[in-house]
This record gives C-alpha cells, sequence and structure tokens, in this order.
C-alpha cells in the first residue's frame, strides 16, 4: 500500500483547534480518510502516586504504513497514526453491506517517553482497546462529529472533535452525503429567545399503537422496481439506559415519512434497506430456493442509536426462516405478525404485502395469504356454517312438530 502524508489543518477561527487529515491508500484509490483532532488523557503511575496526563494528536503525526490497510483478503481496514516517541492511534472498520463503523479503537503510549509521562515507574508500552464505540455511518457516506466526543478506551479516554470520517469509500474525496452524530443533532436542536434558552430534545420514539403503513421499494441499475413492500413495523427493542442504569424495554413505530428505502436485487437474494433519520436502520435480505422457486425472509439486521442509549444497538439474525412465499407471487398478511430475531429484538409487522422477486409493471403479483389470515378467514364461514345448521335444525324441528300436531286431530 502507498499511504498518503498527513497535512494540518487550523479551523477558521479556532487556531486553538487542529484537525489532522489522515489518509489510507490501495494503489491510487483512497479507501480511508479522516479530518479530525484527538485528545488523549492517560493516566499513569508514578513511584509515590497517579498522574494524569493530556495528550493530543500533534501534527507530526505519521500513517503507520506496515499496520494500516485497506482489508483486503478478507482482513479489517485499518487507520493507524503514529506520533511521538511510541505512540498510536488505531481504528478498525466493519461494514455489513448498509452502514461501515469503527469496530475497534486503540490507543498505544510509550511510558519510557519522559517528555510526556515525566517519573513514570515504568518503562512499558501500555496497549488499551475498546470495541462498539458508537461511531458509524450509513455506506457511502461521511461520518461527521464536530461536537467533542470522549470514548473510553481501558483505563483512558480518547476525545474526538472536528471530526470527518469515511471507509469503504468508493471515490478519493470524502462524500458530500453526511451522517451527522448524535450529539451535533442535539446541539442543532436548541433555540434560543429573548426571554429564555429552550433546549429542544430529540425527537421522541412514537408512542405504542398501530403503526402508520409505508410503502417501500428498491430499484436495479436500469431503473425498474425489482421489489416492492408496504406494511407497518414496529419495533421492540431491550437496551441498557443511560439515565436508568438498568436494561428497558422501548416500542417504537417506523414513521414511512422519516423512513428512506434502499437496497439491492440478485437472482437468489434481494436486500431492503430502512433508514429513519439516519437513527435507526433496518435490513431485510429475502433468500431464493431456485430448485423449488420459494423464496423467504433470511435475515434481519437492526443498527439502533437512540437518546439514552449507553451504546448503539446491534442485532442481526441470519437463519430466519419468516414470509414465504413462491416465485411470481407476493406475499401477504394483514394481520399483525411477530418476527423474534434476537431475545432483546423483535419486529412487529401489520397490514404487511412484499414480493422481493419477480416484479413485473411496479405491481405486486397475485398474492398468497399468510395462516393467520387463512384461519381468520375461515373462522365466519365456521361461523356461518354452523349458525346455518343451527336454523336448518330448528326448522327441521318445527315442521315435525307442525306434523305431529295435525295427526291428532280427525276430519268431521
Amino acid at each position: 500500500y502507498w499511504l498518503g502524508e498527513i497535512q494540518l489543518h487550523l479551523l477558521q477561527g479556532c487556531c486553538c483547534i487542529q484537525a489532522v487529515t489522515l489518509e489510507v491508500h490501495e494503489g491510487n484509490s483512497t479507501c480511508i480518510k479522516a479530518e479530525l483532532s484527538a485528545l488523549f488523557s492517560i493516566t499513569y503511575n508514578t513511584s509515590s502516586s497517579t498522574r494524569t496526563v493530556q495528550v493530543s494528536l500533534p501534527d507530526s503525526a505519521t500513517v503507520n504504513t506496515g499496520s494500516s490497510s485497506c482489508g483486503t483478503g478478507g482482513s479489517s481496514p485499518w487507520l493507524v497514526a503514529v506520533f511521538g516517541s511510541g505512540h498510536a492511534l488505531g481504528l478498525s472498520f466493519s461494514t455489513n453491506g448498509s452502514l461501515y463503523r469503527v469496530a475497534n479503537l486503540t490507543l498505544q503510549y510509550n511510558l519510557s517517553d519522559t517528555s510526556v509521562f515525566p517519573d513514570a515507574n515504568s518503562s512499558d508500552v501500555v496497549t488499551v482497546t475498546s470495541v462498539s464505540v458508537g461511531i458509524w455511518a450509513i455506506i457511502n457516506t461521511t461520518y461527521h462529529c464536530v461536537s467533542p466526543t470522549p470514548f473510553r478506551v481501558g483505563g483512558d479516554t480518547v476525545t474526538f472533535s472536528i471530526m470527518r470520517l469515511q471507509a469503504f469509500m468508493p471515490g478519493n474525496d470524502l462524500s458530500p452525503t453526511e451522517s451527522v452524530c448524535m450529539a451535533d443533532k442535539a446541539s442543532t436542536t436548541a433555540t434560543t429567545t429573548t426571554a429564555s434558552v429552550t433546549t429542544t430534545a430529540a425527537p421522541a420514539p412514537s408512542p405504542p399503537g398501530t403503526p402508520e403503513r409505508g410503502t417501500y421499494s428498491v430499484k436495479n441499475s436500469n431503473g425498474t422496481i425489482c421489489l416492492l413492500a408496504q406494511m407497518g413495523l414496529q419495533l421492540n427493542v431491550s437496551y441498557m439506559s443511560v439515565s436508568q442504569n438498568k436494561t428497558v424495554q422501548n416500542v417504537l413505530n417506523l414513521n414511512p415519512n422519516l423512513t428512506s428505502s434502499s437496497g439491492s436485487c440478485e437472482a437468489s437474494r434481494a436486500t431492503l434497506v430502512l433508514t429513519q433519520e439516519q437513527s435507526t436502520t433496518l435490513n431485510f435480505t429475502f433468500t431464493m430456493n431456485s430448485t423449488s422457486n420459494k423464496y423467504h425472509l433470511s435475515e434481519i439486521s437492526l443498527f439502533a442509536n437512540w437518546p439514552n442509549m449507553t451504546t448503539p444497538f446491534i442485532a442481526s439474525n441470519t437463519s430466519l426462516n419468516y414470509l414465504r412465499s413462491t416465485l411470481g407471487h407476493s406475499y401477504m398478511c394483514n394481520a399483525e405478525q411477530t418476527l423474534v430475531v434476537i431475545p432483546a429484538f423483535s419486529l412487529n409487522t401489520f397490514r404487511l404485502q412484499v414480493q422481493p422477486f419477480g416484479v413485473t409493471t411496479n405491481q405486486f403479483a397475485t398474492a398468497e395469504d399468510c395462516q393467520i389470515d387463512q384461519d381468520q378467514m375461515l373462522i365466519p364461514i365456521i361461523v356461518g356454517a354452523a349458525l346455518a345448521g343451527l336454523v336448518l335444525i330448528v326448522l327441521v324441528a318445527y315442521l315435525i312438530g307442525r306434523r305431529r300436531s295435525h295427526a291428532g286431530y280427525q276430519t268431521i
């Protein structure tokens, strides 16, 4: 790999804050680019006590050519910047096809560097790592977070600010489309009046109840619709609450007016990705059996970064067998269904109709009804037949009784 050099940028109007630009290249292509400032708060032992130092990522940092990579051959992409006497900052990345995130945040520091760690009672090189730190973005977008955001890494803290970052880049420049962090979203909702300052929290989840039915579609490369779906969706998620310091359950209705759809269509695999305000991403994967011409929902994944979560919620199950139907038909279920993904996450569907394969003329094909709907259609038929039978029995009994009453009289 040829790794680009690091440049220093001073933000206009904030000369005391510096953002360093880091790039990782493979050939002539850029796969990772970051513009950020970083402050490290590190606690170490001296001969008589403990001491905490604040160290910033300097403009003299360079990319480690041996450790940074674009992740070819199945390995994870890594961006590793080295600075000072044996210090390093590393970020590895992962993706599920619709999102990418920082999978590992690593800090390495050399206690023998007396200019940074005076009176340290050790000369060890210390490495601390944190996983799932909450830095994520939609694929082909730039993660953007101006607000100072601290992350615990072992017993130390890394604080990023004025950060723009993108991995798995399709081009050499950061995407103009941005995934804004929750801290920046919260700060932009603050409104000021002449009398007082009012802070508006992030939008609260929709109250429990029947969700609104949305219409979603996926188009192939020539612009024709290859996947159609209409459904109301309700998420049931259990997660650790910041304010309550315990596991809570939240029910969120997906709002079609705030939700965008994307995805892909292949011969035996189709994907529908629903994103609501960049804080909730729901991914459906359908699989086709080419032998039987039957398809089913084989995978559901969720990425949620809601207010009051200690960390973003990530869940996935790749061995599901829901919404089974036949090629050339759509699947329909008007009744409420509960699709269990993992114990901490289930999905309720309402008035659902979906066709992930064989869509023609941008319309649903003839529907195959779910078993619940079939059973519900049988109930009125059974009740009606029972009532008709009861009426018939009463009528026969009446006629028999009437005949017997006439047989008791003689004609004069």
